[in-house]
């Protein structure tokens, strides 16, 4: 199963493949796109067009992207939402389903905690997928959710139903098992 993860940002958004298979992840390419200090519409067009090309690249079979996480700046989380909404658009006009996780299901899906720090998702990360390098904090964050689905998909195919939580609203237990039997 390929695996398209996504660190949405309205500067930098992360994207990350991985390939999963039993219990095991490994790597297949990752990168970060660059976003001008343009008008907004020209950023959201470049994240669905970028995002649209890493789909024709590396042909997922299915995505996740991290949730909008609201602290206090409310202006940011917007101008954040609308660039997570650009990725999703490219995600859903390529026919993929999309799984949404919160940043601390993340983490604790990848280090064991939803408190982690930044640099101990980047080192897990690296030693999850036995990479020689630690990818920049973007991409690593992309690779984390795609890691993330990888286990959350795996428990709903053991158990044969739905998690409570964000991705049950997207895709079931059902859907899951159709894209395995082909």
């Amino acid at each position: 199963m390929r695996i398209l993860g996504i660190d949405p940002g309205s500067r930098i958004t992360g994207w990350g493949v991985i390939e999963h298979s039993g219990n095991r992840s490994r790597c297949i390419d990752h990168g970060r796109i660059h976003l001008d200090d343009g008008e907004l519409p020209k950023r959201l067009l470049r994240i669905f067009t970028e995002v649209g090309q890493v789909i024709r690249d590396y042909q997922p079979q299915e995505t996740a992207i991290e949730e909008v996480f609201v602290n206090r700046n409310v202006s940011s989380a917007l101008v954040l939402g609308q660039a997570r909404g650009a990725a999703i658009c490219a995600l859903a006009s390529a026919g993929l389903p999309v799984a949404e996780y919160a940043p601390a299901q993340i983490k604790s899906a990848v280090v064991g905690s939803g408190r982690a720090e930044k640099q101990q998702v980047q080192h897990m990360i690296k030693v999850l997928l036995n990479l020689t390098e630690t990818p920049p904090t973007d991409a690593s964050d992309a690779l984390a959710v795609a890691v993330c689905h990888a286990h959350v998909r795996g428990t709903v195919i053991k158990t044969g139903e739905a998690l409570r939580g964000s991705w049950s609203r997207a895709v079931t237990a059902r859907s899951i098992n159709r894209n395995l039997k082909g």
